[in-house]
């Protein structure tokens, strides 16, 4: 996808003039997945697939917004309560209206956009769309006056009041800061973060789209995260100074095993497990010791689809597919239900997985999962 690509269509959709073009990337996560919510570690990069979107300002009240992709035409009220209806449109407007709260002068526009990040991957393309307007509106209104980790929880604010998914900060937290050869481990309860140069000799890093969404009843995600917050309301009885599962040990959560559900337990389980695997990660990664690494990864994704129940069948399969193969890591990336498998290849390896995994999953699935090659790139940025 290019800036051709965007301007093209905001030509044709507007006014035949030209406004500025922004870009957001979508993210991959090596390892730390749902502890964002619990206060925890992450460890997420920026890829070089997003969101490009071109913005002009249009002297209205009204935000007229083109989806490139869905070929969506919406156009809002800045002042309006309750904003549109189409739920890629609400992402613009919850942006929008978030912004003015911060006290940016917002005015009204003209936008196309559109993204190459694959829906239903898990590389976070809602975050990547948020991104790109919070960074676009700071720059062309606020005199880039609000920092970038406000930025990302700008994005997050949107999720949760104008979407209803009450989303950690890590997917907006990527896609704004991301930086061109490097992965970040977050702190999401101080905000603290560290750049780690990520380019791993004799290793690709490669996911595999099951090409699969399970769409289920009700919200799973956040079933997880109230499983997540009784069980550390429960250890909180007993050590006041637990405020969430970041705080938890394994004894802590051995004594409230009978106070809470089964299924809860199981939950707090993974993720405690979790924040102990990103920790062995970030060392590992100094050391060059990427088997360490690996092996995180596949404990993460034993987590992922046992305890905490976010796997299907297709994405086990998958990860079944890594270990025959030898490959050095392999587990779930995104929130689970479909989406991807991300893994750690050998370079002598890679040909031989890649071709595997493309006969096995079509002659079980009778379709073909899509492999990505991850190259690490750059946040949030003014392309023209």
């Amino acid at each position: 996808m290019t800036i051709d690509d965007v301007r093209s269509r905001f030509i044709e959709h507007f006014d035949g003039t030209t406004g500025s073009v922004y870009a957001s990337p979508g993210r991959i996560n090596l390892i730390g997945e749902h502890t964002d919510y619990n206060d925890g570690f992450v460890f997420p990069g920026a890829v070089q697939q997003g969101m490009i979107a071109e913005l002009k300002v249009n002297g209205t009240r009204n935000v007229r917004a083109y989806s490139i992709d869905l070929k969506d035409y919406v156009e809002f009220s800045l002042d309006d309560e309750k904003g549109p209806n189409a739920s890629w449109a609400r992402y613009i407007y919850g942006v929008c209206r978030e912004m003015m709260a911060l006290g940016v002068p917002v005015e009204g526009f003209n936008t196309a956009f559109a993204g190459d990040v694959p829906l239903g991957a898990g590389m976070s393309s809602s975050a990547a769309l948020e991104s790109v307007y919070a960074f676009a509106l700071n720059d062309m209104f606020g005199d880039n006056k609000i920092d970038k980790m406000t930025l990302a929880k700008v994005g997050q604010a949107t999720e949760h009041k104008y979407l209803g998914v009450n989303c950690g900060i890590m997917d907006q937290f990527a896609s704004v800061h991301g930086k061109a050869g490097n992965l970040m481990r977050l702190d999401c309860r101080s905000g603290e973060f560290e750049y780690f140069p990520f380019n791993p000799q004799g290793y690709k890093l490669v996911l595999v789209n099951s090409c699969v969404k399970h769409e289920l009843v009700g919200s799973p995600y956040n079933e997880r995260r109230l499983s997540c917050e009784r069980v550390a309301a429960a250890i909180n009885k007993l050590h006041p100074e637990v405020k969430s599962l970041r705080d938890a040990d394994w004894a802590m959560l051995y004594e409230v095993k009978d106070t809470v559900s089964e299924e809860d337990a199981k939950r707090a389980k993974y993720v405690i497990g979790e924040k102990e695997r990103v920790l062995k990660v970030c060392d590992a990664l100094e050391k060059g010791d990427y088997e360490t690494v690996g092996e995180m990864m596949y404990a993460t994704h034993e987590g992922l689809s046992k305890d905490y129940e976010v796997s299907c069948v297709e994405l086990d399969y998958l990860n079944d597919l890594a270990k025959e193969a030898g490959v050095t890591g392999s587990r779930i990336m995104g929130g689970g239900f479909g989406g991807c498998t991300i893994n750690l290849v050998s370079e002598e390896l890679y040909d031989s997985f890649v071709n595997d995994v493309k006969t096995k999953f079509r002659e079980k699935f009778g379709k073909d999962p899509i492999i990505i090659d991850v190259v690490i790139g750059d946040g949030s940025r003014k392309l023209c």
